[in-house]
């Protein structure tokens, strides 16, 4: 999981730098959660090892964690339209599944989305 912002290192001018941090500090079961990233440095190990980015996340992200709900919505419509991604879209860190989908979605979007939904609700119990 690369949690995403503006930059790869802590600014305490950006807030997103260091919620990043502070997740990647977290405990998790399962999975590495290591950030902040710039989304060119968290997809593509060549721009990871250019900038001298290191670590088990770092070129090859499998998730991206997005700082808000307005750059969740940019990435997702862009890997969507200009990439034709496969997508799923949720909130974390809530007490209880929320979905976020657009109008634009396919169906199978949306059933990934839900999908994800129930996995994050299992998690939780």
């Amino acid at each position: 999981v690369a949690c995403l912002s503006a930059l790869e290192n802590v600014n305490p001018k950006i807030r997103s730098t260091e919620d990043a941090a502070v997740l990647a500090q977290m405990p998790w079961e399962g999975c590495y959660v290591e950030g902040p990233f710039a989304l060119d440095n968290a997809i593509d190990e060549e721009a990871a090892e250019h900038k001298g980015i290191t670590g088990r996340v770092a070129g090859k992200a499998d998730i991206l964690l997005v700082p808000d709900l307005n750059s969740g919505n940019i990435l997702h419509k862009s890997l969507h339209f200009f990439a034709g991604g496969m997508l799923a879209g949720v909130v974390c860190g809530t007490d209880y599944p929320v979905i976020l989908t657009s109008r634009t979605d396919e169906p199978d979007t949306k059933y990934r989305s839900i999908l994800l939904a129930i996995l994050q609700s299992l998690r939780n119990k």
